[in-house]
């Protein structure tokens, strides 16, 4: 047997799934979100734009606290949901998803938007003299051109779900095979001792997060070399 217990192993499944809805929910989320930036001239434009990078400068354990509290059986959200008959979130995988989301956003939404802001009115122009609707130029214009940006944007988002620590565990607690993630693997084994295991799970994330940089970097440089 290798230095990975069955938990490790629960944990890098937990880790795939988790970061594989919360990039799904992310896309959907940020997709229309980074148009409207990218195409808006509200006043609102700036204040959105601050509340969706926040997690970018806000310390992790802050945003997972106030998520904790939100979603808790005190908070006004959990309050709401368990008397609704939901199951409680705190603690769940369900309430990481909702904080990895919400922790994620900045990393989706930027490159979307700059591959939105990106396209310019031209394209678009162009689709409306030929009776396009919004929909259909944003179905059939704004998206395929976006690709690049739509790829990157799913990759960080991936990434950056699965090397999350603070805001999970907050969020979800240490429960093996339900909230324990890949991370809070690694930080049990070295605060045990067990250097061994937490090569193995530490090396894994450094070749992932590097695969991950050298496919960004590959699509920006292809992205520019196509630009006209």
């Amino acid at each position: 047997m290798g230095p990975l217990a069955p938990s490790d192993w629960q944990a890098v499944l937990v880790t795939l799934r988790l970061a594989t809805v919360t990039t799904l929910v992310l896309l959907v989320v940020a997709t229309p979100l980074a148009w409207w930036l990218a195409r808006t001239r509200s006043w609102l434009r700036a204040p959105v734009e601050a509340l969706a990078g926040l997690p970018l400068v806000l310390p992790p354990t802050v945003l997972g606290f106030y998520v904790l509290w939100a979603l808790g059986p005190l908070g006004p959200i959990g309050r709401v949901w368990e008397r609704l008959g939901g199951d409680r979130l705190v603690f769940s995988f369900r309430g990481l998803v909702i904080g990895s989301v919400l922790y994620g956003l900045p990393f989706a939404v930027q490159p979307l938007r700059n591959a939105f802001g990106a396209i310019g009115e031209r394209p678009l122009e162009v689709a409306a003299t030929l009776r396009a609707s919004p929909l259909d130029r944003f179905l059939t214009i704004a998206l395929p051109l976006a690709r690049p940006g739509i790829l990157t944007a799913a990759t960080l988002a991936f990434a950056h779900t699965v090397g999350e620590f603070g805001v999970v565990l907050m969020i979800g607690g240490n429960i093996p095979g339900r909230t324990q993630v890949v991370s809070v693997a690694v930080y049990n084994h070295v605060e045990a001792l067990e250097y061994a295991p937490a090569h193995v799970l530490s090396a894994g994330l450094l070749a992932f997060s590097f695969a991950v940089l050298l496919v960004v970097y590959t699509l920006g440089r292809r992205a520019g070399a196509e630009a006209p």
